[in-house]
């Protein structure tokens, strides 16, 4: 496996893999996400991942959503707390067409004000729907109490009142403080070579200036333990427990994925789902994740049970996060555990979308990217010493926190 890179003269960089597939997949990544938001643009780099589709200098929606998907493509966007991306997925025959594409959207959007107003109820809509669901917003729940007050706890969402209130001014002004092409990133799995992306990205891209606003994120570094019991309609009671953990630069990321795999991951087989949702029955959902940021990180437990077993099944969780804090993983168990997260691994890089976005986000991190068998390489180094001193920063008790949206109407 592997990797080709190039930068443009602009500061835009592209990685790319030649594959044997006839489906092409690419995207263009952006560092620049939620927390570069101030306070009063919350939600508005999603709103951007929204409106770049509503239209450009020579071309109406119709036509922008139409442009891959009349070939059988599948266009589409996100946006999360450090990034923006716009993906597609298309035969290889036509990547031209899909570069053209995403140079067009993404440099000359309109952000019509009639779309705009429509585009602002769907994202209200989106925003109540998700308070309908607790399972999810919990989460982000969670997020906003463990980083109290700095731009990475805020919803990527935003709020309802924010999103009224936008106008194109706002989109222009966002984009002018954080687009910068030192920070995209175009990552392309297909069967083609590389010298034909470096032209076709010279083509659509190169045209584009340099550009390189100052921008600066600020670190997280007060973190305070705190505890939330809310109300909530519904038969199930959810919680989410957890502390801030390594970032996406720290030697210990590794050993922190593995740990969270051997604990929530996954697999069925995984320590929380053996010992507490077969064991005992107390709930169908039970998992944790690590998320890893470029300053900071952030590990969580979540679970949804009936009110009557809220109680003990945490209990249950703080039992599973001890053993992990006090017993050595045995030789057998940690092969078994390296050996499962591999196999995870290499089963998500044969999704050539998956790859695709995973080496474009690598490559605006660290500027290169590793390769599945580096990856393989660095899994293997990860001793149970290191697993036991990753749980021992992390899942200290005293240092967790905890939110728990409570039934207030469940049958008793």
């Amino acid at each position: 496996m592997t990797y080709n890179y190039f930068r443009l003269p602009n500061g835009i960089r592209l990685i790319h893999r030649q594959s044997q597939t006839k489906v092409a997949h690419c995207a263009l990544m952006v560092n620049t996400g939620s927390r570069d938001e101030e306070a009063r643009e919350n939600g508005i780099a999603h709103l951007i991942e929204h409106m770049i589709f509503k239209g450009t200098g020579k071309r109406k929606t119709y036509h922008v959503l139409s442009r891959l998907e009349n070939v059988g493509g599948d266009l589409n966007a996100y946006t999360t707390k450090e990034e923006t991306c716009i993906h597609a997925s298309f035969l290889t025959d036509h990547l031209e067409r899909c570069l053209e594409l995403f140079a067009d959207i993404a440099f000359n959007a309109t952000y019509p004000a009639n779309e705009l107003e429509k585009e602002k109820d769907v994202i209200i809509d989106e925003i109540n729907s998700y308070k309908d669901t607790p399972a999810e917003e919990i989460f982000d729940e969670f997020e906003g109490q463990v980083f109290d007050k700095h731009p990475i706890g805020r919803n990527i969402l935003g709020t309802i009142g924010h999103v009224k209130n936008f106008s194109r001014a706002d989109i222009f002004r966002f984009i002018y403080k954080n687009y910068s092409t030192n920070e995209m990133v175009i990552s392309l799995v297909a069967d083609v070579p590389f010298q034909a992306l470096i032209r076709l990205a010279n083509k659509y891209f190169g045209v584009v200036n340099l550009w390189q606003p100052v921008t600066k994120r600020f670190a997280f570094d007060e973190y305070q333990v705190s505890n939330r019991r809310l109300e909530r309609q519904g038969y199930l009671s959810h919680c989410t427990l957890g502390n801030i953990a390594f970032s996406q630069i720290d030697t210990q990321k590794h050993a922190m994925i593995l740990l969270n795999n051997i604990l929530g991951g996954p697999g069925l087989n995984s320590r929380l789902n053996l010992n507490i949702r077969e064991k005992y029955g107390f709930c169908y959902t039970i998992e944790s994740h690590y998320s890893a940021y470029s300053d900071t990180g952030l590990f969580v437990v979540y679970l949804g049970t009936d009110p009557k077993s809220l109680d003990k099944t945490i209990q249950l969780v703080y039992k599973e996060l001890k053993k992990l804090t006090d017993v050595t993983l045995g030789g057998l168990q940690l092969y078994r555990a390296k050996q499962q997260l591999i196999g995870q691994l290499a089963i998500s890089f044969e999704s050539g979308l998956s790859e695709t976005l995973a080496i474009a986000r690598s490559h605006l991190l660290f500027d290169e990217v590793d390769d599945m068998q580096e990856l393989v390489r660095k899994i293997e180094r990860i001793s149970a010493t290191d697993l036991l001193d990753a749980a021992n920063q992390v899942f200290k008790p005293d240092q967790i926190s905890q939110l728990i949206f409570a039934s207030n109407n469940a049958k008793t």
